[in-house]
């Protein structure tokens, strides 16, 4: 795990041993887990470190996401980003949910094993959830690494966003176009284009754009 360690060096971030314990078991229930049950196709430790913690905690000194209470992560999968960003800011709630209750089960076991107080989750479908007065724009931050164009992301997410809180994407190193087709998505949905920030960690080959928008409305 000295990469994880030597990332979250590299984002100012201090990191004690018990929370790299931590991460090293959710690697290792993962991929058990995985055995039975498709939940990622990184099946390459030093792959996961890389691709699923290190490139969840990207966005760690955003700070939309330091000055955020209560966040989602929406489409979590395997818990991705929700899990090592909660892992990493425990003083924060974190609600992770996806429409696959499979995955959904699987995770509460895995969160149980770990203990990581700081995570709920919630099997159920975005689009409907947002529709709910205990859940529309109640939170500060919402996150996502869904696979779907950021148009079709605005409305699955902004939805749960509160005035004056933010949504966070995290896109391909080319996402230009989807900016141009989802700025209608994003208006209708009380949103507005803050900024896309690219993180980079030496010694990784991921290449983010993080697009960044604003609930205005």
């Amino acid at each position: 795990m000295e990469r994880l360690y030597d990332a979250f060096y590299q984002l100012n971030m201090e990191v004690s041993e018990a929370t790299i314990s931590k991460f090293s078991k959710y690697m290792e229930l993962v991929l058990s887990w995985n055995e039975k049950v498709n939940l990622t196709s990184i099946t390459d430790e030093s792959d996961f470190i890389e691709k699923h913690f290190i490139d969840s905690i990207l966005c760690a000194n955003f700070e939309e996401l330091r000055i955020a209470g209560k966040v989602i992560d929406v489409g979590t999968g395997a818990g991705f980003p929700g899990a090592p960003l909660a892992l990493a800011f425990p003083e924060k709630q974190f609600l992770l949910i996806d429409s696959t209750g499979k995955k959904i089960r699987i995770l509460d076991e895995i969160i149980k094993a770990i203990d990581i107080s700081n995570v709920t989750t919630l099997h159920a479908r975005a689009e409907e959830l947002a529709r709910k007065g205990e859940y529309k724009e109640k939170f500060d931050l919402c996150v996502s690494r869904a696979v779907a164009d950021l148009a079709a992301l605005s409305g699955y997410c902004l939805p749960f966003v509160k005035a004056g809180g933010s949504f966070i994407a995290y896109k391909g190193p080319d996402v230009n176009g989807e900016l141009r087709k989802a700025g209608k998505a994003i208006k209708n949905f009380g949103g507005e284009l803050a900024v896309v920030r690219k993180v980079s960690i030496e010694g990784c080959g991921l290449d983010h754009s993080f697009v960044v928008i604003k609930k205005t409305k």
